[in-house]
């Protein structure tokens, strides 16, 4: 098995055990006892709708600021794994020089699943109209609550 292979099972079982421990948790409560926090998936849809509003504005550093500023983040894509935030951001540099090669994303988010008060699964849609021509595809994203801000840990786009 590659490296590559091994990182992309490896991201599947953290996914797959974080699913499997969601079966037996309870919800997830606001202070008050009430019904599952509506609120924390507000915050996961702003977080992404200035993801999109920065990166249609061709500010990719202001796109990161949606992921987690450590060597930790994990991001898949079709060229393999990149591990860390810098790694991250300077692939998404190398493949969009400018705001031009940008062009105009759209996201659609499909589902937020949270898992538990402060972990959560993100799964969407992307479209991105540029004049190089127009690509697509899902994302998957797994997001945690950190200092009080939900950030992608882990993406997985396709």
């Amino acid at each position: 098995m590659t490296i590559k292979l091994k990182q992309f099972t490896y991201f599947l079982a953290i996914t797959t055990l974080l699913f499997s421990t969601n079966a037996f948790a309870k919800k997830p409560r606001s202070k008050k006892g009430k019904a599952p926090v509506a609120n924390e998936r507000v915050n996961i849809q702003k977080l992404l709708q200035a993801q999109q509003k920065s990166w249609n504005e061709g500010k990719i550093e202001a796109y990161m600021q949606g992921y987690w500023n450590n060597d930790s983040l994990t991001f898949v894509g079709k060229r393999g794994v990149t591990r860390g935030w810098k790694n991250t951001l300077a692939n998404y540099k190398k493949s969009y020089p400018d705001k031009n090669a940008m062009g105009k994303l759209e996201l659609q988010i499909l589902n937020i699943k949270l898992l538990s008060k402060d972990v959560a699964f993100v799964v969407g849609k992307w479209d991105l109209k540029r004049n190089a021509g127009d690509v697509g595809g899902h994302f998957t994203l797994l997001m945690r609550k950190l200092k009080g801000k939900w950030l992608i840990v882990a993406d997985h786009s396709s």
